[in-house]
């Protein structure tokens, strides 16, 4: 228990120490988010708003995930492990990029869209071969049904993965404080997991992410006094979909990230009903913004949802543990 415990505080003290700093130098450069012109238009008062906050805590994981995986086992850190802080810190890299263009030229689009693809892609690959050289099997886990062989094809499947539910929690992060709160559930789900298993690398991973999250969320819980961007929530969805191949419950995701599913069907629907039939399904998208334009606070939402992400992760770990 207490190695879970080290690498869930030591997160949490590091984010909680250095991110009024991090808040501090941004505000001081007036290095602020773009707000959308198509969001909600009271969201236009969080304008200026620091962003890239997800910079600090992905330190503080990568920090915490070493230091914890060195005194378990000082003289052989895991492939696995390694390949865990790669996809966190690539796809991190993505969403800098991202932020500083759009902070740089004070605008709200940054990189084009098949650069950022290019980079999921190229990270998902490198994960396949890793995973292949692990000797991990190639299959994909169907609850109630076992194993369903892919050979290389589970390599398009790793891909779809990871590309899909990084922008699904991407697409997620618009209200304050919603998608430190659903991620911290989900990492901590499969932290459980992983530690059930006895894969405590990957235990120890997922909870220097729930405790770095827990102290961003000191400072990104509404009025959001700095935002993660798409620094943080791009790192945090292509991590999340890594440890769920990793672990070999890729379908999992589905249910105990049912809410970034969800958010990001109301996309999908949204798109592909206005071009089919010149109608809109929600008052707005993603859903989230539905509910703000019924007149839901963003707390009566984030914990709406939250409560959501937590009955879905509580009982996903329960249907993976009780097989």
């Amino acid at each position: 228990m207490m190695n879970v415990i080290l690498p869930l505080l030591g997160g949490f003290i590091i984010t909680v120490a250095f991110m009024p700093a991090l808040i501090r130098y941004f505000r001081a450069r007036h290095e602020g988010q773009m707000i959308r012109e198509e969001g909600p238009t009271w969201h236009e008062k969080k304008s200026g708003t620091p962003t890239m906050g997800g910079l600090l805590f992905i330190i503080a994981i990568v920090i915490m995930t070493l230091i914890t995986s060195w005194s378990v086992s000082p003289h052989h850190i895991l492939s696995t492990t390694w390949i865990l802080l790669f996809i966190l810190v690539l796809y991190g890299g993505l969403g800098a990029w991202d932020d500083s263009i759009k902070l740089f030229h004070r605008q709200n689009e940054g990189l084009k869209a098949w650069q950022k693809l290019l980079g999921q892609i190229v990270g998902a690959l490198i994960l396949f071969w890793v995973y292949t050289h692990e000797h991990l099997p190639m299959a994909l886990h169907i609850p109630g049904m076992g194993d369903w062989t892919m050979s290389g094809w589970y390599a398009i499947f790793v891909v779809i993965w990871l590309v899909g539910f990084s922008n699904a929690v991407n697409l997620s992060d618009g209200l304050d404080g919603l998608v430190s709160g659903l991620a911290s559930i989900a990492f901590a789900a499969y932290g459980i997991v992983a530690w059930h298993q006895m894969q405590m690398n990957i235990a120890l991973f997922c909870f220097a992410v729930v405790g770095s999250l827990l102290g961003f969320l000191i400072f990104n819980h509404k009025p959001a006094k700095i935002f993660m961007g798409d620094t943080g929530s791009l790192a945090l969805g292509g991590a999340l979909a890594a440890v769920a191949i990793l672990l070999h419950h890729e379908l999992s995701l589905l249910w105990i990230g049912l809410v970034f599913v969800i958010e990001t069907a109301s996309v999908m629907l949204q798109v592909a009903s206005f071009k089919l039939t010149g109608k809109r399904i929600f008052l707005m998208s993603p859903i989230h913004h539905h509910f703000e334009m019924l007149g839901w606070s963003e707390w009566k939402i984030d914990f709406t949802f939250w409560t959501i992400g937590l009955i879905t992760a509580l009982s996903g770990v329960w249907v993976i543990l009780a097989r």
